[in-house]
């Protein structure tokens, strides 16, 4: 069993990603982070007898901030602001974000500034160790003023409101608690806005998006290798001597991947025998040499274009650690000052840049990869492959000319990668101003975000054809000529999906090899972890 203790300080995108893909995972406050909410609690609870007005506590939301309660209205005025932003629309969120999003609003609260009791950090954990997970519609949040749409959901679970899954069933909340023996939460003054007015299911989407893009550099290498080797390529441009003389650490990176992956391979050849095996003039002014001695770019800048990936993600984890690790929601509560401060901490514009950048760079790896699967299938350009890898048939057979092979999956390949480079337009900077003019500048971080992790399921998908197609191409070659990692790889695609030998459907073997690469099978089996940065 996962188990994570969290105190808004130290929560590691890994640990998201471990709670998320699980159930019942096992996380906790720390027992200083309970010291830290119930002490920012106190204090809210002081100057709430003040009467002084403190912004969504004892006043109304948004453009309504001119509009002050009585303290004893508050409790009441929290309930309304959730009933009032559940109108999600769209499918519901992933299991998966939504255990990400509820063990990253815990965590933001958990750092003890927003002026909750422990129990409401608590009652989300307990959430996530039952696996009750509310029914979040993906859409409805500008990022601006927090997820409050989505996130009203959340602490709707948290009332003991509206519907959740658990164990594989669609049922009220109510039930579910009485079921297990769990009580809903009374909301008091500040718990509804602390649990809405976040970044929470924003960053949910994005942590996971990156972590599954990590899969997708890494792929990237291994379709590259493959593609070189099916392909009769030149090994020599991933030589580190050209990489260290443009030494971005994630072109390197992908170069040194590539360049160790095809180490022992008799199929895609150093440099220096291309140009040996081209022989010489002879004493001639001009030749056409049988086998180009530079490989097309798909190929010779493959580390330049994932190397983006690359370099991208470094920065995108640092940020999401930053905003996981964050108070997002307004107003916050400084216990050691005595002071209540209004801010806009929920606005999510480092979430969303990072997503408008992740998912170019995913989008251009697709690509790549859809450019490469071109070369193996084209006749015109995979150096003497059949026409749509089409097992070799002699004249005399009477399959000759019934099969085309992996036409069909290069069209599919091409219509994934046309999607996903038409969703990879930064959404960030169509802000819309919404809430009478009050978020005037919004983030769309949550948009964002979404379009990144499809960008990301895309690309698997590419990859999975590539794989295919790869793996088809060097049975044609011949297997014993692959490098020893390669030729791994092609062992564990082949275990699961055979050679074609003739036209079949074909998607059974894509979703195979898809599950094989989100199970980390084909990247460990080729065994590159000891050549990362």
């Amino acid at each position: 069993m996962t188990t994570v203790k969290i105190d808004g300080r130290s929560l590691t995108l890994d640990d998201i990603g471990a709670v998320a893909r699980s159930q019942g995972a096992h996380v906790e406050c720390t027992t200083e982070a309970r010291q830290a909410m119930t002490a920012s609690r106190e204090l809210k609870t002081r100057l709430i007898a003040t009467g002084d007005p403190i912004y969504g506590v004892t006043t109304g939301f948004g453009d309504s901030a001119n509009r002050q309660i009585s303290p004893d209205k508050a409790a009441a005025l929290q309930r309304n602001m959730i009933l009032y932003h559940l109108n999600g629309t769209g499918p519901p969120a992933p299991d998966e974000v939504v255990r990400a999003t509820l063990l990253i609003r815990a965590n933001c609260l958990a750092r003890g500034n927003s002026g909750v009791r422990p129990q409401i950090a608590e009652k989300l954990l307990e959430l996530l160790r039952h696996d009750v997970l509310p029914v979040v519609p993906e859409r409805g949040s500008v990022g601006a003023s927090g997820d409050l749409v989505p996130l009203c959901y959340v602490a709707s679970a948290l009332i003991g409101e509206g519907e959740v899954h658990h164990r594989g069933a669609l049922r009220r909340t109510g039930d579910v608690f009485a079921d297990l023996g769990l009580t809903a939460v009374d909301l008091e003054a500040k718990d509804g806005l602390a649990l809405i007015n976040g970044t929470s299911f924003s960053a949910a989407y994005a942590v996971l998006a990156a972590r599954d893009a990590h899969r997708i550099a890494a792929l990237a290498d291994l379709c590259t290798a493959l593609a070189s080797e099916a392909l009769l390529g030149n090994r020599g441009h991933y030589a580190a001597f050209i990489h260290d003389q443009r030494p971005h650490p994630g072109q390197r990176t992908s170069a040194r991947h590539i360049s160790t992956l095809l180490e022992g391979s008799e199929l895609s050849r150093p440099h220096s025998q291309i140009v040996g095996a081209a022989g010489s003039l002879d004493g001639q002014g001009y030749a056409v040499l049988h086998r180009s001695i530079q490989d097309r770019y798909s190929l010779r800048c493959a580390p330049h274009v994932n190397g983006v990936l690359r370099s991208t993600l470094s920065w995108v984890d640092d940020w999401l650690a930053t905003e996981v690790n964050a108070s997002t929601d307004n107003p916050l509560f400084d216990a050691a000052d005595g002071t209540v401060h209004s801010g806009g901490n929920f606005y999510a514009g480092h979430v969303a840049q990072a997503m408008d950048a992740l998912k170019v760079a995913v989008a251009n790896v697709a690509d790549l990869l859809d450019r490469q699967l071109e070369l193996l299938v084209d006749e015109k350009f995979n150096n003497g492959l059949t026409p749509n890898l089409i097992p070799r048939f002699t004249g005399e057979s009477w399959e000759a000319g019934l099969h085309h092979g992996f036409k069909g999956m290069q069209i599919a390949a091409s219509a994934l990668t046309a999607e996903a480079l038409g969703v990879s337009s930064p959404a960030s900077v169509h802000s819309r101003s919404t809430e009478a003019h009050n978020q005037d500048k919004v983030s769309l971080a949550p948009i964002a975000a979404r379009q990144a992790r499809s960008v990301v399921e895309l690309a698997e998908e590419v990859a999975a054809i590539h794989l295919l197609a790869a793996c088809q191409a060097l049975d044609l070659r011949g297997p014993a000529r692959m490098s020893p990692r390669t030729r791994a790889v092609h062992r564990v695609v082949r275990e699961a999906v055979p050679f074609l030998d003739r036209d079949q459907r074909l998607d059974h073997g894509i979703r195979k090899v898809l599950g094989l690469a989100r199970a980390d099978v084909l990247t460990q089996v080729a065994d590159l972890g000891a050549t990362d940065d």
